[in-house]
């Protein structure tokens, strides 16, 4: 019983071993199995990661838009970044770089690119951006090829390739080159063929101040510089292109794939080569929104250099975009938006290629946009939308001429050598054509033998003039040939007449008239000015950007923003150009010499006559009648002939002026005219103390000129005595014809010169100068205003054969404000800009004397409003009656403003405002000078009858202001009551506003209240000035106030004062009237410039005559209530009324405007409203 008991022991201790053995089988087997579970799964996972390698130099890797974008990357599932080291791109073989699924790498200074290429054969990896075709990017000659070969439109270009030794064609001239068979005008660019070489070349025409702008790789805060240099470099391979007018700014795209583009525009470093930065340090720039064109030239150049990655350059100009630069892989520098996009492109497109059962969508949101308001008269809140001013130039030196017929052949030759003969006229104007020129000049009075049937003194005084300053330059003299019929001429009567017969050339010498220091310093701080009448820069309460924050100059910040579309024309006369530069300078901030401003900034408007007198025939009606030509078909030009010659009759008279006289003279009774003709009295009389006058003058500057200290006498503008005695002896010549008799024209010269001389030479101390001002200006007062018309018809028809076409571009410019083919900025990358969807157009056209004169004189008796019935109509156009002289600077400035809350199709609206100004101050006293109605008054014309008057809202008290808190509260505008009741106090304080709001402001958005309350100055504005207010007396007109009165004595006063400072802009004042503009919100907007420390630097020899500058009147406001439909009208009427067929001049009488339901809307809005005018409209559209 033991033994079987032991035995069945055993065997479950036997069995028992068996089931612990199978079970540690077991544990063993599962233990295997979970191992190689765990195996497999690791091997599935490490099968499920991208690698993405980055093979760049480390300066482009750790930078910070790299490291913001691969930071984004590395957050998708399935890929991980992998870096390489810059030592093992640099020291080790490619088969020791890392292991790759993706590459992104690309070439900068340093980098092995084709060892980067030797890994990509080895490994095989999806590349981002293609190696081999990054070589392409390096040779500028392959890239504008590529760029053709594909459709892509380039500036026009040639190569001059010296690489291979054998050399190549190229000529170079003064102002052209000539490289194979292609020519370059001067603006032209040169670029180094080795895409790596960033030392670009602009080279500028002779008429603009000659020299190059060099571009270069930033060094601190500059990208260029402007140098004398204007010969071409020689040594080595060059690629040239025509110079793109682009308005000041570059385009920068970058594309992340085919299909996804972001561009930035910056200003264009070859403007005044300062580099804006932000307060990082970085490149100031704003993205902008490409055109569906751009966009498909952004996939071009993607697909076509194999780039998924790529950044390039365009230039937007003549309605197109020309790609000018192909960089190779690069990022925005500064964009978070930009950041998020470019990562979520580049994962999907390597997880669309490697994983695509993986692939992530994505899409992109659009900001929504604010809108921007602007308080204005009418008691609304509107919206600036356009900004249209003429401008006459700056102060310059006289002007002078000198006109003789010539026969020899060489002036022929010359003639026909430059095309002449095709039109009848020709203009020289270039440095190798006035050299031709003297050349002939030289030949002729050297050669005693040849018979010259020129007059010799004519010949010795074109060679000396031609021979002035020892160099050649376009922008003040030229020479001008007319073509004269087989015909009996008789010479000027500055000679001995003679008659002759058979062909013979006009020749006209132009000279002087160049913009002085003085004006171009009164266009800078007009410019900087100017930006007062835009909005403040102001963004919901926070301070963005360099421009923004401060009241006064909202114009920077649009304009940085490239939310302004500024276009600046100019005439062709060198002094209207440089005017045009200098006040762009001073309107955009810039810095640096005006030619690269003028050049890219400044486009010239002669086509047309836009600003130019076609032909010239019309300038030559200011001279002497006797020169005219008989045969001439231009009808405005014999009209103003007419004109002249009864003004010289009439002022030639040996008795005393009868009132039947001032009947003839002035039939319009014009206020200015009428005081200056009664001072003159006898006319001859006055024309012999003007003579007698000069000849003081002249026998004073030959005494001074026989004194052996004559080298002392310093003259402005380094002008000689010599050459002062020369143009003061001309017309002493001119002035007294051989019958006895005046030339009348001679009259506005002599005033020019006088009051050049008493502003810029005052120090010679001549004797009878002040007497020659005094008399001369009285009877320029009468001769210049009526030269332009005596009648209202002469008036018209004249002014309108100067300005139709300018008045049809303005009327275009109005129609077109809300055109949506602009470029825009982009709302979705724009931060800090309150109001990314606004667009301000501004146009700018600089001219001369005549168009001024004309533009005034279509407004005021072409009848854009109705005096009758309009007060303020009537008060500004008694005002400029009353304004005898349009000076240097004179503007005339429309502004349109839209109020998007109104209906579409009300006249409500589009508002306009109509704003003047007389320009710089005369050598006169002040207090003769006619008062204005201030800028933008409160006014309740029959047509806005119902505006509400608006009130400044409250503003916060800033803790540097100086100014009393517990002043008076003022409003913004004043109507006749309230202005009579607040007469008491003198001074206004600027940070006054009113405790209770209007109705209008109580409904505007917190963002709108924000604009306006939040405003504080930025660190370049001066502090808050404090106003006089003007006696009411002396800003109410009246007839009886502007009426003449037998014993004024206004030109008996003495014009010889201190140039000292006491209003106006060159006085470092305002641009504003300050009659009107009083309470916190009108002074906040407008800087007082008394205060301003940076004034800007003449750089000339005459620092010591800086303070000679006049200083320029304030604007006045003529209406400030029109409505866009009436202002249309207007223009319609005088663009296309013919006043040959008007009978009587009662047609021109202004229409009575009755309230009009079916309104003017915008192009926008309705295309089809002006189908009976749409041909001028498109006539108009090609100069645009």
């Amino acid at each position: 019983m033991v033994q079987a008991s032991l035995i069945l022991c055993r065997l479950l201790i036997s069995r028992l071993c068996c089931v612990l053995s199978e079970k540690v089988k077991m544990d063993k087997v599962e233990e295997e199995f979970m191992q190689s579970e765990d195996t497999n799964r690791r091997s599935t996972q490490d099968q499920k990661q991208i690698i993405v390698g980055i093979c760049a130099m480390a300066k482009k890797t750790k930078s910070k838009p790299m490291q913001e974008i691969l930071n984004r990357l590395d957050m998708f599932e399935y890929i991980s970044i992998d870096v390489f080291d810059e030592s093992v791109i640099l020291n080790s073989p490619v088969s020791e770089w890392p292991h790759c699924d993706c590459l992104i790498s690309f070439h900068s200074t340093g980098f092995p690119l084709q060892k980067a290429l030797e890994y990509t054969e080895l490994r095989q990896p999806f590349l981002i951006n293609d190696l081999q075709a990054q070589f392409n990017l390096q040779d500028r000659r392959i890239v504008y090829k590529m760029l053709q070969q594909n459709g892509i439109e380039t500036p026009r270009y040639a190569v001059c390739d010296r690489s291979s030794g054998k050399g190549c064609h190229f000529e170079e001239y003064e102002d052209h080159i000539v490289v194979g068979n292609e020519v370059f005008h001067k603006p032209f660019v040169e670029k180094p063929v080795d895409a790596e070489d960033h030392n670009i070349h602009i080279y500028y025409p002779s008429s603009a101040g000659g020299g190059c702008q060099k571009l270069f790789r930033k060094i601190g805060n500059r990208s260029s510089q402007y140098s004398t240099q204007s010969c071409v470099r020689r040594a080595g391979s060059y690629l040239y292109e025509d110079f793109m007018p682009t308005d000041g700014t570059d385009v920068k795209v970058y594309t992340v794939g085919a299909d996804y583009a972001h561009a930035e525009a910056r200003k264009s470093p070859a403007l005044d080569g300062k580099v804006e930065r932000d307060s990082e340090g970085k490149e100031v720039r704003f993205p902008v929104i490409l055109s569906a064109k751009e966009k498909l030239i952004a996939r071009q150049v993607c697909l076509a250099f194999k780039q998924t990655v790529c950044g390039f350059d365009f230039l937007r100009a003549h309605g197109k975009s020309f790609v000018c630069d192909v960089n190779g892989f690069s990022f925005v520098k500064n964009s978070m938006k930009y950041y998020d996009d470019c990562a979520k492109v580049l994962g999907n497109i390597i997880m669309r290629d490697l994983a695509p059962q993986f692939h992530i969508p994505w899409s992109i949101t659009t900001d929504a946009e604010d809108i921007p308001i602007v308080p204005t008269t009418s008691g609304t809140m509107m919206e600036l939308r356009c900004v249209i001013a003429v401008v006459r130039h700056g102060d310059r030196t006289p002007k002078q001429k000198m006109k003789m017929e010539v026969r020899h052949q060489k002036f022929f030759d010359l003639f026909t050598k430059y095309n002449g003969h095709k039109t009848g006229k020709l203009k020289l104007k270039r440095p190798k054509q006035l050299q031709e020129v003297l050349d002939v000049a030289r030949s002729l009075l050297a050669d005693s033998d040849t018979i010259v049937k020129e007059k010799l003194n004519k010949l010795e005084q074109l060679k000396s003039v031609l021979e002035m300053y020892g160099h050649f330059s376009g922008i003040n003299r030229k020479v001008q040939f007319k073509y004269l019929s087989t015909r009996t001429m008789t010479s000027s009567s500055e000679d001995d007449l003679q008659c002759y017969s058979g062909p013979s050339l006009l020749l006209i010498l132009k000279w002087g008239g160049e913009l002085t220091p003085a004006g171009r310093r009164q266009a800078e701080e007009l410019g900087q000015a100017f930006r007062c009448m835009y909005p403040g820069g102001q963004v919901c309460g926070e301070v963005k950007g360099d421009y923004a924050g401060f009241p006064g100059c909202g114009l920077l910040r649009l304009h940085s923003t490239y939310r302004h579309d500024l276009k600046i024309y100019a005439s062709d006369e060198g002094r209207v150009q440089m005017t045009a530069a200098a006040f762009a300078k001073g309107l955009l901030a810039l810095e640096g010499e005006l030619t690269p401003i003028l050049v890219q900034m400044v486009k010239s408007a002669n086509m047309n006559g836009l600003l130019d007198n076609e032909g010239d025939n019309l300038s030559d009606c200011q001279q002497n009648l006797l020169h005219r030509d008989e045969d001439s078909n231009d009808l405005v030009g014999k009209k103003q002939s007419l004109v002249k010659a009864k003004l010289q009759d009439l002022l030639n008279k040996r008795a005393t002026l009868t009132d039947d006289d001032f009947k003839q003279i002035v039939p319009l009774q014009s206020s200015s005219v009428l005081k200056a003709i009664r001072f003159v009295g006898n006319p001859n009389e006055k024309c012999t103390k003007i003579y007698n006058h000069m000849q003081s003058l002249t026998s004073q500057m030959k005494k001074l000129l026989s004194q052996k200290d004559k080298g002392m006498h310093s003259l402005y503008h380094n002008e000689s005595l010599e050459i002062m005695l020369q143009r003061w002896a001309k017309l002493e010549r001119d002035f007294k014809m051989k019958n006895g008799s005046f030339d009348i024209s001679k009259i506005p010269d002599i005033y020019d010169c006088i009051k050049y001389d008493l502003q810029h030479n005052r120090n010679l101390g001549l004797d009878k100068s002040i007497d020659l001002y005094r008399d001369s200006k009285s009877l320029a007062d009468v001769v210049i205003p009526q030269e332009y018309g005596i009648s209202r018809n002469e008036k018209l028809e004249i002014a309108l054969g100067y300005c139709v076409p300018l008045l049809r571009k303005m009327r275009v410019d109005l129609q077109r404000n809300l055109d949506e083919d602009t470029y825009r900025l982009n709302p979705r990358y724009s931060r800090g800009v309150l109001s990314p969807g606004r667009h301000v157009r501004t146009r700018l056209y600089f001219t001369s004397e005549s168009h001024i004169h004309s533009l005034l004189t279509v407004l005021q008796y072409g009848g854009l409003c109705n005096e009758k019935e309009d007060s303020q109509w009537k008060g500004a156009m008694e005002y400029v009656d009353a304004v005898s002289e349009l000076n240097y600077m004179t503007q005339i400035v429309i502004m349109l403003y839209e109020d998007p809350n109104e209906d579409p199709q009300s006249e409500k609206r589009f508002h306009i405002e109509l704003h003047f100004s007389a320009g710089a101050k005369g050598n006169q006293p002040e207090e003769d000078f006619p008062q204005g109605g201030g800028f933008r008054p409160g006014s309740k014309p029959p047509s806005r009858a119902h505006s509400p008057v608006t009130k400044s809202p409250e503003r916060k008290q800033d803790a540097n202001d100086n100014l009393k808190s517990e002043d008076k509260k003022r409003p913004l505008f004043y109507t006749d009551s309230e202005e009579e009741e607040s007469d008491e106090d003198d001074v206004i304080n600027d940070d006054g506003g009113d405790e209770d709001e209007d109705e209008d402001f109580k409904n505007t958005s917190n963002a709108v209240r924000a604009f306006l309350r939040t405003s504080k100055p930025h660190r370049s504005a001066p502090p808050p000035a404090v106003h006089i207010r003007q006696p009411e007396q002396s800003r109410k007109y009246s007839a009886r106030t502007l009426r003449p009165q037998a014993n004024d004595d206004h030109y008996a006063m003495n014009p010889l004062r201190p140039y000292e400072f006491k209003g106006g802009l060159g006085s470092r004042s305002k641009l504003f009237s300050n009659r009107v503009l009083t309470s916190a919100s009108a002074s906040a907007s407008f800087p007082n410039l008394n205060k301003k420390k940076n004034t800007p630097k003449i750089d000339s020899a005459e620092d010591t005559n800086e303070a000679s500058a006049s200083s320029i009147r304030p604007l006045e406001t003529l209406h400030n209530s029109l409505s866009l439909k009436q202002m249309n009208d207007f223009l319609d009427k005088v663009v296309l009324m013919d006043i040959q067929n008007s009978s009587t001049e009662t047609n021109m009488a202004a229409p009575t405007h009755e309230p009009s339901f079916n309104a003017f809307v915008p192009m926008k809005v309705r295309p089809n409203e002006y189908e009976a005018v749409g041909v001028e409209v498109e006539e108009v559209k090609k100069t645009n």
